[in-house]
């Protein structure tokens, strides 16, 4: 592989132009086909094979036009004080509230009126308007939303306190601001890193490019595959971040190779030959963690994946080709003055060595102290993970400060915080008997099991096979109390349905956030071992080791359960949660535990493939064990720190995020990188290479037949190159039995 990526890198610098032209007109057709598709809606949200998700459906087809699974939105008011909303002039606005609502949107599937449906509070203080709408909160128009707010608006000219609530609101987050931050803070890494603007500027150029051909990619196929507005954010995210550390290991190489006195040409190519097949390989690991989203089986989730894995591609791609090229405009140009004489001095006997060499001999002196602080440290951030509670955030994880959260306080307050995530039960009685009765006991059985506030009357469909029962639990959506409720419905559903033939279905939001959570949470071990299993075969392939590929999963796995330690910590205990603006603490995102393992698994593979393949490199190439890990951090400890301080700032960006979610996200994978970059890769792995030795490297002879021999080292390239032996003693054998 090293000698054909060596040809393709000269190539693509001879041919630079061509190269250039072909990427930018990939970029503008991406473009046009982006700005000249229709506008993409809200990809369909499901969860196959989860009883909210077949209580939807028998809902969507026994109450047709029903919209169960539309968006709602609730208009709470509360009285001036002294007054109540039965007041004849209160009465009078939220009636005239209701009918404006009816008329300002043809999305407006439903509007309660609370008077005649019993949303008053019994003090009468506060009443709530229902809306409920045809679509999706993600599929509602700019328009409908606009409608919404402006009844708010002027019912709160009536003296009332009015506020919002329900996923009518609901909008992606503006992410433009954090992401322009994230790349400003990397812009100020790469200068430092390379002391060249030239230098700095062309990783963030290429990753530009590449996001955008991948972006603009997939919003002009929104249409076509059902991929939705929410699809390109994860692609994004991942596609800035390794087209930026992909870019940066070229470069890297090519300075070096530059300080060395090779030609441009040359430097290019052998930078794509050597690094080049570190950045094949760590790609095939990103895209082998965002695929693998699929085994969660929910369609939204395999969509975003295997878009963000496409953009991963390109990134490659990019590096492997695009660099190069853009490397030949830059010429010499790419080295600054400062990086010309550290080339220099690092040629004299008696130069300083640097940093990643000096912390290289200090872990190599004392390997099992490191270990020890390494792991027991990160195993001490572990502990808070063992009382992980998943979930989806609700309106009270909302800031105090939006309409939201404060629609969610007054319904507490007037209600109970049941009434803030009400659920739905489904009762299909098609093969019962006597349906009503069935329904009748499904009731009293709700009514007589603990922890419900209130049970409606049932609603028959025409057919009368089909009826729904509101129960308001008497916590709040998101509590480990409501839950049992849910599973206790369920329970006596069992029964009801062996006994009568009707089954009972629980769904609504709140049923349908519980039973995503426990999905989520069943796939994360499947999707852990599948993962950790693929990436291990392949980096045994890049490596010829068993356990350099066996230390990095499992190093991997370490700084991962650190990280969601430090997220349960932070977000569920509430340690240090004024730091971070956590307003309201809660059960962790169920999305963000696989979310994180994908995002983060590719990025430390990243930096375990470079830093440890110039390790392999170096030993391969006559070097003792120790003054190879020496050698591997001289050469790649500056550029995977550099790596690692860019995607801890541009995810830290979006810790400033008013959306709890949001905030969650950005916390866990800045965190994670850092656990994963400075005390796995920089620490423990040093230090367990230090104590394995030539160990390190073994592989039997039966398998080293076995597994194809890429020659990520580049050993290939330079016999290809007739470079000689190295100054070390020539090529060595590796250990085989």
């Amino acid at each position: 592989m090293a000698t054909f990526l060596y040809k393709l890198g000269r190539l693509a610098f001879r041919r630079r132009r061509y190269v250039a032209l072909i990427w930018v007109a990939l970029l503008a057709l991406a473009g046009f086909g982006a700005s000249s598709a229709a506008t993409a809606t809200s990809s369909s949200f499901s969860i196959p094979g989860t009883e909210a998700q077949k209580a939807f459906d028998l809902l969507d087809e026994r109450f047709p036009g029903g919209s169960a699974d539309g968006a709602s939105a609730r208009i709470v008011f509360q009285a001036p004080a002294g007054e109540k909303v039965t007041a004849a002039a209160n009465k009078a606005e939220i009636q005239d509230m209701v009918g404006e609502l009816k008329s300002g949107s043809d999305q407006v599937a439903s509007v309660a009126d609370p008077y005649k449906t019993n949303a008053v509070s019994k003090n009468g203080s506060t009443a709530y308007i229902s809306v409920s709408y045809k679509v999706s909160s993600m599929e509602l128009t700019d328009a409908t939303r606009e409608a919404l707010e402006d009844v708010g608006h002027d019912a709160r000219n009536s003296g009332m306190k009015v506020e919002i609530g329900g996923d009518a609101l609901q909008v992606m987050p503006e992410t433009g601001a954090t992401e322009i931050i994230g790349v400003a803070m990397a812009a100020v890494v790469l200068v430092i890193t390379f002391g060249s603007l030239i230098a700095a500027g062309l990783p963030l150029l290429t990753a530009l490019i590449g996001v955008g051909i991948g972006v603009s990619t997939i919003t002009a196929l929104a249409n076509v595959l059902d991929l939705g507005s929410t699809t390109s954010t994860l692609a994004m995210m991942i596609g800035l971040a390794v087209g930026i550390d992909y870019a940066l290991f070229i470069v890297s190489r090519y300075r070096a190779e530059l300080a060395e006195g090779r030609e441009r040409e040359e430097a290019a190519g052998r930078a794509v030959g050597t690094a080049g097949s570190a950045v094949v390989f760590a790609g095939l690991t990103v895209v082998i963690a965002l695929v693998g989203l699929a085994v969660v089986n929910i369609p939204m989730l395999s969509k975003m994946g295997f878009a963000a894995a496409g953009t991963v591609a390109i990134a490659v791609l990019i590096a492997l080709t695009l660099v190069p090229a853009l490397l030949g405009f830059a010429g010499k140009r790419v080295m600054g003055r400062k990086a010309r004489k550290a080339a220099e001095a690092e040629n004299k006997p008696e130069a300083k060595p640097n940093m990643g060499t000096r912390w290289a001999r200090f872990v190599l002196r004392r390997p099992v102290w490191v270990l020890l602080v390494g792991v027991l440290g990160l195993g001490a951030i572990a502990v808070p993970a063992a009382s992980l509670e998943m979930g989806l955030p609700d309106d009270g994880a909302q800031p105090k400060s939006t309409t939201q959260r404060q629609a969610y306080d007054m319904l507490s307050d007037g209600f109970g915080p049941g009434f803030n995530g009400p659920l739905m039960v489904v009762v299909d009685t098609a093969k019962s008997s006597d349906g009503k009765a069935a329904v009748t006991r499904v009731s009293d059985e709700i009514e007589g099991s603990g922890g419900v506030a209130a049970v409606t009357p049932a609603t028959f469909n025409k057919a009368g096979d089909t009826a729904t029962i509101t129960v308001i639990p008497k916590d709040r959506p998101s509590s480990v109390e409501t839950e049992n409720v849910v599973h206790a419905i369920r329970d006596a559903g069992a029964d009801i349905k062996s006994e009568t033939g009707a089954e009972v279905l629980v769904t609504g939001a709140t049923a349908m956030n519980i039973d995503f959570s426990q999905k989520m949470n069943d796939a994360l071990l499947p999707y852990l071992a599948l993962v950790v299993g693929l990436a291990f075969l392949l980096l045994m392939v890049v490596f010829r080791s068993i356990l350099v590929p066996l230390k990095a999963a499992l190093g991997f796995l370490l700084s991962v359960v650190a990280a969601l330690g430090a997220v349960v910590a932070v977000f569920q205990w509430g340690w240090l949660g004024s730091l971070f603006g956590v307003e309201q603490t809660g059960p962790i995102m169920s999305m963000m535990p696989i979310f994180m393992v994908g995002v983060v698994f590719g990025l430390a593979m990243d930096y375990e493939v470079f830093l440890v393949t110039r390790m392999r490199e170096a030993y391969v190439h006559g070097e003792s064990s120790g003054q190879a890990i020496v050698t591997g951090f001289k050469h790649g400890a500056r550029v995977v720190t550099a790596a690692a301080v860019i995607m801890m700032a541009v995810f830290s960006g979006f810790i400033g995020s008013s959306e709890q979610m949001i905030k969650m996200i950005g916390f866990s994978l800045a965190i994670a990188v850092f656990f994963d970059a400075f005390v796995v890769r920089m620490a423990v792995v040093p230090a367990v290479l230090a104590l394995l030795g030539m160990r390190a490297w073994w592989l039997p002879r039966w398998l080293d037949r076995v597994l194809p021999n890429v020659d990520v080292e580049g050993e290939g390239l330079r016999k290809d190159l007739s470079d000689g032996p190295a100054e070390g003693g020539g090529e060595r054998e590796l250990v085989r039995v």
